[in-house]
């Protein structure tokens, strides 16, 4: 399996990164590409959500499920369909990161392993002539702006006012 690992700091004490996290509904707001998010469940683990993407021509809907919850710090999610895939996002206290202005900072880290073999461009019902190829080629670039501006958008509503944010890609998971 591949992975891939990122972070960012955001200054909010770890139980309220977390809430946020949680919250998967409430991602719909931020991405033009998430077209909504809808929860079959409680919330807690074995609760599954349909996450509605759309880009270009493609439309396609993740079905992911939550496994496992250890508030403030972790929560624990696996795709349960086309694609395999699963992962954690992770809330670590990062104090010596904190401005003076601000009494707390989380590290908040988006780990996700995945076979990249899964895909098929069946699950994409893609256009005649178009490969999952070049699709994947088109979207790598894509991904990361998209990622920035989401992230960004997420640490304005979280600490109150928008700031330039600093995602971190990490080489390999650091025991996760």
């Amino acid at each position: 399996m591949d992975t891939v690992e990122v972070s960012t700091v955001v200054y909010v004490p770890p139980e309220e990164a977390y809430e946020f996290l949680v919250d998967f509904e409430g991602y719909a707001r931020y991405s033009k590409h998430l077209d909504g998010v809808e929860r079959h469940g409680d919330g807690g683990p074995g609760t599954e959500y349909d996450i509605r993407l759309s880009w270009w021509k493609l439309n396609y809907t993740v079905r992911s499920e939550v496994t496992e919850l250890d508030p403030p710090e972790r929560v624990d999610w696996r795709l349960v369909k086309d694609l395999k895939a699963h992962g954690q996002w992770v809330v670590e206290p990062a104090p010596e990161e904190a401005p003076d202005d601000r009494e707390a900072a989380s590290r908040v880290r988006l780990v996700i392993r995945f076979d990249a073999d899964s895909a098929s461009s069946d699950m994409l019902d893609l256009p005649r002539l178009v490969s999952l190829g070049w699709v994947v080629e088109k979207v790598k670039p894509l991904v990361l702006t998209e990622a920035e501006r989401v992230v960004e958008r997420i640490v304005a509503d979280l600490e109150g006012e928008p700031r330039p944010v600093e995602l971190t890609l990490h080489d390999a998971p650091e025991n996760v």
